[in-house]
């Protein structure tokens, strides 16, 4: 019977060039592996669902506030300086954007009429028509069908 890994010496730190077990779909057998390789696997197959802030304080009805483009999920936070009758948010250009994108908002008043323009996607599916005070919604982009849906 072989070593099991608890039987093995263990290490406080740890070198590119060290090496590490990984059974093998593709050989069917444990092989193993180097730290700087595994390294290089996650960082091409790791995705972090952080939302980067962007702020706007629409000073008057019938606002647009434009969304960042860039393959970062955007976190908008609207604090508009009173309640208003009508706002636009425009999110980003379908060019500028990556499948699995998502654009959170909050917005801390009242806006009746609330646009959300798709910029080039075929739709956008789910949005509100409006928003209370201290409201949110989440939309995630879909490239298959280059539309924005509501996931929250």
């Amino acid at each position: 019977m072989g070593t099991t890994i608890r039987q093995l010496t263990a290490l406080d730190t740890v070198a590119a060039g060290d090496s590490v077990p990984v059974y093998s779909q593709t050989n069917g057998d444990t092989r193993r592996m180097s730290v700087s390789v595994l390294q290089s696997f996650m960082q091409t197959n790791l995705t972090f669902s952080g939302f980067t802030p962007q702020y706007s304080a629409p000073s008057a009805t019938g606002f647009n506030v434009a969304v960042t483009a860039g393959s970062d999920n955007i976190w908008l936070i609207l604090t508009p300086t009173g309640a208003f009758a009508a706002g636009t948010i425009t999110l980003p250009a379908v060019a500028g954007i990556v499948a699995g994108q998502e654009v959170l908002v909050n917005c801390t008043q009242d806006v009746t009429t609330l646009t959300v323009a798709g910029n080039g996607a075929t739709a956008v599916t789910g949005e509100p028509a409006g928003l209370s005070a201290n409201d949110f919604f989440r939309l995630k982009y879909d490239e298959v069908t280059s539309t924005w849906y509501r996931v929250g």
